[in-house]
């Protein structure tokens, strides 16, 4: 029993040795971390910068003259684009240290005890009045840059180039054009901060391009490019075909700086009319056998192809914005019989001024002809030349004129109020009738010819006056 007494008091030793010896430690930790802490009242804890000049463990009374050697030395280094370096030497702009400054403030901030956190974080300090600088003197050192002066590349965004049927990408280019007051602000911060170094790319300083390669709005582009350019609009004319596709639409279309799309709608109208001018009929000269055998040039008129500017320009634009693939005719204002040059066709009225006389033909075949009276050419009503065609005819009406008012059993006008109509009031047709007692414009007709030329005759039809 007393053998386990002599145990327990050995432990309970033990122990109380150890927690003296601990009690020691940690007193002597205190100590010395007080210690510490009393040196810092007056020094600056570890890895301290104030405006970038490293004051780690200096004293107070340290730091003015070492701040005032790091301003007397100071310069600050540009990194360009390409490798270029241009520097801003501080005695060049009266860059200096400012006695007057307020770093008192960071003095009675900073709480001694809590040294020990400078061991794991940065503390940096920014004083605003730290550095002062000759504005007038940075300026005309900034305007000296090369930078800013020599070979200048401006940005320019991604654009597109059209080839083989499709859009492409072509790269932006970033160029060397600095914003200068973008590079002014950030020289003054840098000199404010105390910074050596000032990556003009890293601060933003340069003019970028709007629109890269790589940017939706440049994909979304080229995508909606390329559909317009998949239209393809293949016209039936006459005996030939014209396909309009991204060939020729490519030409048209414009990308602004916004990556807008516009089409040229005056190029489009161009082409319109180049088609009218290539293929249109109404109004044109026409080769044109006669009756007798004889061939005349027939000229003027109203009858032929006409394509609708207006309408097909609209129609054109739809099928582009869808980028559709359709084969079709052009949007007609006025139509003919058939296509192609010869578009009267076999189913016309033919007249002869010359020889008063009229001939009706229907699917090549004469149905009726005969003499005529036409307008009177010595009294300025001389019956309209060229190709013409029936507006539309009726039966039973009444003629009116300034000086005139008659009946008509069959009424064809093609021109305006010029038509082929009968005239029961004369005894005879035909010969030179037409130069003294001729009408006022129309092509008067016994009444048997009216009535078989009314009978079978259709709207529409071509209606060739001429002279030999």
């Amino acid at each position: 029993m007393r053998y386990i007494g002599d145990m327990i008091n050995i432990k309970e030793l033990f122990k109380s040795r150890l927690a003296g010896k601990i009690s020691m430690v940690l007193g002597l930790i205190t100590l010395i971390y007080m210690v510490v802490s009393i040196y810092f009242t007056n020094h600056f804890f570890f890895n301290t910068r104030i405006n970038g000049v490293d004051v780690s463990l200096k004293g107070h009374d340290q730091v003015d003259e070492l701040i005032r050697d790091y301003s007397k030395n100071y310069k600050l280094q540009l990194i360009e684009r390409k490798g270029q370096v241009e520097e801003i030497l501080g005695q060049d702009i009266g860059f200096q240290y400012n006695g007057e400054n307020s770093i008192y403030k960071i003095y009675e901030r900073k709480n001694p005890l809590k040294w020990i956190s400078s061991l794991f974080k940065d503390h940096d300090y920014y004083l605003e009045d730290l550095f002062i600088y000759n504005k007038v003197d940075l300026e005309n050192r900034i305007k000296e840059l090369s930078c800013l002066n020599k070979n200048i590349q401006e940005p320019r965004s991604a654009t597109f180039f059209y080839s083989e049927g499709s859009y492409k990408i072509v790269k932006e280019v970033y160029g060397n054009k600095v914003n200068k007051n973008l590079l002014r602000e950030a020289v003054k911060y840098s000199l404010l901060h105390g910074e050596r170094k000032l990556d003009l790319e890293e601060k933003l300083c340069y003019e970028n391009p709007k629109y890269t390669s790589t940017s939706n709005k440049a994909i979304k582009t080229r995508d909606l490019l390329n559909k317009y350019v998949s239209t393809k609009i293949t016209y039936i004319l006459a005996n030939e075909k014209e396909v309009l596709d991204g060939n020729i639409i490519s030409k048209w279309l414009i990308v602004d700086e916004n990556l807008q799309v516009t089409l040229n709608e005056i190029e489009l109208m161009k082409y319109v009319k180049s088609l009218s001018e290539k293929y249109d009929t109404m109004g044109t000269k026409r080769k044109f056998k006669t009756s007798l055998g004889k061939e005349v040039e027939v000229d003027g008129g109203i009858y032929g192809w006409k394509i609708n500017y207006g309408d097909e320009t609209k129609a054109i634009l739809k099928s582009i914005e869808l980028g559709e693939t359709v084969e079709r005719e052009p949007i007609y204002f006025q139509k003919a019989a058939r296509k192609g040059k010869n578009d009267i066709g076999h189913t016309y009225v033919e007249i002869n001024i010359t020889r008063q006389r009229l001939w009706f033909y229907k699917d090549g075949r004469i149905i009726a002809q005969g003499s005529v009276v036409t307008g009177n050419p010595n009294r300025g009503n001389g019956t309209v030349v060229g190709t013409y065609m029936l507006n539309y005819k009726q039966k039973d009406t009444t003629l009116r004129g300034v000086d005139y008012e008659a009946k008509v059993s069959y009424w064809m006008p093609f021109y305006g109020n010029i038509g082929i109509h009968d005239a029961s009031w004369r005894h005879s047709f035909g010969g030179n009738i037409y130069k003294s007692n001729g009408s006022h414009g129309c092509v008067n007709v016994p009444t048997n010819l009216a009535k078989t030329i009314f009978e079978n005759i259709e709207e529409g039809t071509p209606i060739v006056c001429y002279e030999e």
